[in-house]
């Protein structure tokens, strides 16, 4: 029998959730399988995926007219279908949470992107959406904003697990880190459990590649030779896994630290690094280059079902994070040195990100109206 591609990256300690969620995964059995035969381990969601769901599956209609009977509210009525699915996803992938000791078999489940910018807002609706749920192997998850930042360490404070989504800067994941170490030592301080707690920081990583490929081709299209124009086209396709590289030096720094030793000695998980974003948006790189590159310990890498897919059949493992970091930050200097700012790149895709997830949000809430209106003229 051939070995399996997505088995051996748990050999590496790398876990494999799928960034996808749909019912019919649920009720088929398929869920459970992709547990037993290829190890996954975790489900993220975001609205685009509920959005995409949710509004064009039939399955979903039985569960929308029961719903509809209790509540004519959109936002109501996408809550209570989410928080099935959750529900239902978590109780599949229970038996991971158990065997893992309660390092995996999470199912994310995001706050409304709507809040942002409103920590307080964020707090109380991971609060209320951790108690809908009631799943110890819930993630709610969380923007990496300026004001999601302080919201996730409030929550990771009361026990509550976090995804923080939506970091592209290193600066940005080594904020969330950080605040997480001050949240476990918090609880430790106060004498409180925090041996089950757990967050993932999603580190977003093709969409870097989309946007300073683009930036680079402007120059390459005026470059003045064939020397500039070879450097320039060298550096294609490279920035996102050297600051996905970087980003995971960062976490080996601050979790292997005695500050934090002092706390994992007790029991205490680390906040894993997640790759987040990982299918392939350019149809000339390799489609799963964005896992082959970026496979090591204490990580997670959550896959679109394409990229699952094609990762079974022809993934090559090996322990990709740990090469290269001399080469990764040449290209991060050669960038900046052509006057590509990683920060300004980082900082216009996590707005865009924000407001990607806002618009499916509302084209999803708007679906529901439809099935609303539809239900009060019958």
């Amino acid at each position: 029998m051939a070995t399996n591609p997505l088995q051996l990256l748990t050999a590496q300690g790398q876990s494999v959730w799928l960034d996808y969620i749909r019912r019919d995964l649920i009720e088929s059995g398929g869920l459970a399988r992709l547990a037993r035969d290829d190890g996954l381990r975790g489900i993220t969601s975001n609205p685009s995926i509920f959005e995409k769901a949710i509004a064009g599956a039939r399955e979903y209609d039985r569960l929308l007219e029961e719903t509809l009977r209790e509540t004519r509210d959109p936002v109501a009525v996408y809550e209570r279908l989410a928080v099935r699915d959750v529900q239902d996803a978590a109780d599949a992938l229970a038996p991971v949470h158990e065997a893992t000791r309660g390092r995996d078999g999470f199912v994310s489940l995001e706050v409304s992107p709507h809040l942002a910018d409103d920590t307080p807002g964020t707090v109380a609706e991971a609060r209320r959406l951790w108690g809908a749920v009631s799943r110890r192997n819930l993630m709610i998850k969380v923007p990496g904003t300026p004001a999601g930042v302080p919201a996730f360490a409030q929550l990771i404070g009361e026990g509550i697990n976090v995804n923080v989504t939506l970091l592209f800067s290193r600066a940005a994941h080594r904020r969330v880190a950080e605040a997480y170490i001050a949240a476990i030592e918090g609880r430790a301080a106060r004498h409180r459990d925090f041996g089950r707690i757990a967050s993932v920081a999603s580190f977003f990583v093709s969409r870097i590649d989309t946007a300073v490929d683009k930036l680079l081709a402007a120059r390459i299209a005026a470059a003045s030779g064939d020397g500039e124009r070879g450097r320039l086209e060298g550096l294609l396709g490279k920035a996102a896994i050297a600051n996905a590289k970087l980003a995971y030096r960062t976490y080996l720094e601050l979790f292997g630290a005695p500050r934090w030793q002092s706390l994992a000695a007790k029991g205490a998980q680390p906040q894993r690094v997640l790759w987040a974003s990982t299918s392939s948006k350019n149809p000339d790189y390799r489609d799963v280059v964005y896992v082959e590159e970026l496979i090591g310990p204490e990580t997670v890498n959550t896959l679109p079902p394409a990229t699952l897919d094609a990762f079974r059949d022809h993934g090559n493992v090996r322990p990709s994070l740990i090469e290269g970091l001399a080469d990764a930050q040449r290209v991060m200097d050669e960038l900046a040195g052509l006057g590509i700012s990683m920060d300004d790149v980082t900082a216009k895709l996590l707005g865009e990100g924000v407001q990607l997830f806002a618009d499916a949000f509302d084209k999803l809430l708007a679906a529901i109206g439809e099935r609303v209106r539809g239900a009060v003229a019958a």
